[in-house]
């Protein structure tokens, strides 16, 4: 499989992971070290997961090259110094703007998420704020294409999270949202680079094709 880099240094990758691989395992880290050891990274290349995208979702990702760098930018990530933003179609239309906080428990064993209401071990909080970009209203529905910023990253959150206010994203059959290809996108990544100090920005924009086929997405944001 051809990959996506917007960017490598010594340090660092960003990709673009396609939608259905992995963001653990088999999935991007061997795809990743097969690349690096094509093209002059050794037989065994270090490959750090940064951050994680369901298997189903495609978008921006960042890769480590090195131990120090994967634990530098994870601790940015816990410390909520990494900018994750993303695309989304949801079911009916959605309010201007607006934010969301929860109670989460995700159930492995189904590997499902569920919003509660009472913090209980495995409860974890959740929070993001969204604005709306568009709303288009069909013969038999209405969806809105919305731009997330995520506070927290937790499983499923964002699907899960918009779901329970009756916005199921379009093609998450597993939240609501009906059969078809799940319209969530990782748009952008920000984050101050570990070694250089400079800030790094990367963003991408998902195909104009299924959900996404109604918007104008470049024009919007």
């Amino acid at each position: 499989m051809d990959l996506h880099i917007l960017y490598e240094d010594e340090y660092l990758l960003c990709v673009i992971k396609p939608a259905g691989i992995p963001s653990e395992g088999d999935g991007m880290p061997r795809l990743i070290e097969e690349y690096l050891s094509e093209n002059g990274g050794g037989a065994s290349p270090y490959v750090g997961v940064i951050h994680r995208l369901d298997r189903d979702v495609s978008g921006v990702m960042v890769l480590a090259k090195r131990e120090k760098t994967a634990a530098d930018l994870s601790g940015m990530i816990a410390r909520r110094e990494f900018g994750k933003e993303y695309l989304a179609v949801v079911s009916g239309e959605t309010e201007a703007a607006g934010e969301m906080q929860d109670l989460l428990y995700h159930d492995k064993g189904r590997n499902k998420t569920f919003v509660v209401k009472r913090p209980r071990r495995g409860v974890r909080e959740a929070s993001l704020d969204y604005r709306t970009l568009a709303v288009r209203a069909g013969e038999d529905s209405v969806r809105s294409l919305v731009h997330v910023r995520l506070h927290t990253g937790r499983t499923h959150q964002i699907r899960v999270q918009f779901a329970s206010r009756k916005h199921p994203l379009l093609g998450d059959g597993k939240y609501g949202g009906g059969k078809g290809k799940i319209a969530l996108f990782s748009h952008k990544i920000t984050f101050i680079h570990p070694e250089s100090g400079k800030e790094m920005v990367f963003s991408a924009l998902p195909p104009r094709a299924d959900a996404w086929a109604d918007f104008d997405i470049d024009a919007l944001l």
